[in-house]
């Protein structure tokens, strides 16, 4: 199961399993998004190509916009996920 909120027009909350059938939901929050924002993977237990893809995307807009996106409450795997793709060195992980 999964789900993403938008909370206090600058958070997002990941949780359950982020994978390509949930890509075009979590793209719609994440287009909503025009300025600096967190991403909560607090609940968030896996993350699959296509959801590092959609968090790409949206930090490439975003910092096109001369804003940026923050990675927040990770558990070891999915960080581990993020230093294996080399994305740790492209977000900013908390």
């Amino acid at each position: 199961m999964f789900d993403v909120k938008l909370q206090n027009d600058d958070e997002v909350l990941l949780s359950g399993r982020f994978d390509a059938s949930q890509q075009e939901k979590v793209d719609n929050i994440l287009n909503q998004i025009n300025k600096n924002c967190t991403v909560n993977f607090e609940d968030l237990q896996y993350i699959s190509s296509a959801g590092l893809g959609s968090l790409l995307k949206a930090h490439v807009r975003l910092t096109d916009l001369g804003f940026s996106i923050k990675l927040i409450n990770m558990n070891s795997h999915i960080r581990e996920v993020f230093k294996y793709s080399g994305l740790d060195k492209v977000f900013k992980i908390e």
